[in-house]
């Protein structure tokens, strides 16, 4: 490693699910350049967001608290500031690129530029907020696909949210990013050291790759769990609630089905699918761009995303649960000489255990309340324990209507989710289920561990209160 701080290129999507990586053991996606990344790189394989939606998620990813210390519980909670201002501070140059679902949605919140491209589909906070890629839209004189449009298909609700880009493919979210991101490294003059966002909208829905890349994935034996009867048996009220409430209220233009046909939920699946191949092709673009602009020699490459997407499993559409298909992130970082090559890390992580060692890379002290543990020797290749458990947590909000808290703990064995003020939960025996789909929270033989977990979990929350005390009181 040269004696520069290093460049830090941040790439994130919105709802990428752990398996949709070809060299990270999911033969059915094609995405050669986050391949190379894996193989070049370091893959962290049980990396965990803290958030069970965007906004609590990226919050603790840039500030390095839990959402219960941020006050970042639900999208929409103000969130103005993050480490990115002590980078700023150190020298760093920060830029994003796309999406940040910070609040309000423009608020500097560390960045020296900012380059606003928020949810495909707004329709709730900030429905009428115009972001750069609805001024490229216009300029090109065109309207984005959206809801009001999409309502008007006489299959709209069989979709599930699937649906074809049919505007110039250049103009669709994450190509217009990735193409951002492009353009602002050519015609920037170099700067070092660097922080450059890159925030894809996908492939969180609407589903909406275009024809060429949909294609494809139709033609491919995809793997879709079957939703089980003891799936529907084992819901919580709230999640129960949830799965009636989607059939209802088309957030981000799904309308969930309770009984999907299989072709429904197969093209949705190969759209979402599709739309990861899309973000694939601009991860590549973007790796050459830094290559020819000189960055590459000194650059440290995250990709990660914020949740993921259950996509009719378990009965569910989209987030607000606490299943694998949410909560594991695919987590990639590469940086030769100073990151070790081809090395995966099996420790269980949380994602800011990662900002944090990006901020010691950078020469940036770290604040002795962030709530992360550095992953800086398991970037190096050094022996690296990681976290005996793993937490994510969501309040209730206008999609999780019938929930206050909720908080979700696993181990290796165990995942327990905890919801405040009831006498119902989850309880999953990862070894034998690693499906999630027995619910033994009332099974008298679980009583003990459920009882461990819990124990965890109030252990955990005052922990961290008192951990976290001086800057909750700073920062009110």
């Amino acid at each position: 490693m040269s004696g520069k701080r290093p460049n830090i290129v941040y790439i994130i999507t919105d709802q990428q699910r752990y398996d949709t990586i070809n060299a990270l053991g999911f033969s059915h996606m094609d995405t050669p350049n986050l391949d190379r990344l894996v193989r070049e790189g370091c893959a962290f394989t049980r990396c965990y967001a803290a958030g069970l939606s965007c906004a609590p998620a990226r919050a603790s990813i840039f500030t390095g608290y839990f959402p219960h210390t941020t006050g970042i519980l639900k999208n929409a909670c103000t969130w103005r500031h993050s480490w990115l201002e002590d980078l700023g501070e150190a020298g760093y140059h920060n830029v994003n690129i796309g999406k940040m679902h910070t609040w309000p949605l423009n608020t500097p919140c560390g960045f020296h530029e900012r380059y606003n491209v928020e949810n495909k589909d707004r329709y709730l906070e900030g429905r009428y907020y115009l972001d750069e890629w609805d001024r490229a839209l216009a300029a090109n004189g065109l309207v984005k696909q959206q809801r009001e449009f999409y309502r008007q298909r006489d299959d709209y609700k069989q979709r599930l949210g699937a649906f074809e880009w049919e505007l110039p493919e250049r103009l669709h979210s994450d190509m217009f990013v990735g193409d951002m991101a492009q353009w602002w490294l050519r015609t920037y003059p170099k700067t070092e050291p660097l922080f450059l966002q890159v925030g894809f909208p996908g492939p969180h829905p609407p589903y909406d790759p275009t024809a060429r890349y949909a294609e494809p994935y139709m033609q491919k034996e995809l793997p879709i769990d079957a939703v089980l009867p003891e799936d529907l048996e084992g819901l919580p009220p709230p999640l129960r609630e949830y799965r009636r409430h989607c059939t209802e209220v088309d957030h981000d233009s799904v309308v969930h089905q309770l009984d999907p046909d299989a072709h429904a939920r197969f093209r949705q699946r190969a759209y979402y699918l599709a739309n990861m191949t899309m973000i694939d092709d601009k991860v590549g673009e973007i790796m050459q761009t830094l290559e020819s602009q000189g960055y590459l020699d000194n650059t440290i490459v995250v990709f990660t995303s914020d949740h993921g997407d259950c996509l009719g499993d378990h009965g569910l559409s989209q987030k607000w649960s606490s299943y694998e298909q949410i909560v594991r992130v695919p987590t990639i970082v590469w940086g030769p000489g100073i990151v070790k090559a081809g090395h995966r890390v099996d420790a269980y992580c949380q994602q800011f255990d990662i900002s944090q060692a990006l901020l010691e890379l950078a020469g940036v002290e770290v604040p002795g309340s962030f709530e992360s543990i550095t992953a800086l020797p398991a970037l190096r290749g050094e022996p690296w324990e990681g976290r005996s458990y793993v937490f994510a947590e969501q309040s209730g909000d206008p999609s999780l209507t019938h929930a206050n808290m909720v908080t979700m703990v696993r181990s290796k064995d165990w995942k327990l989710t905890h919801f405040s003020g009831e006498d119902f939960g989850q309880l999953f025996d990862l070894n034998n289920d690693p499906g999630e789909v027995r619910n033994l929270w009332d099974e008298t033989n679980s009583a003990s561990i459920k009882r461990e977990m819990r124990d965890v979990l109030l252990e955990w929350r005052v922990a961290s209160q008192y951990h976290t005390s001086e800057w909750m009181r700073d920062h009110r």
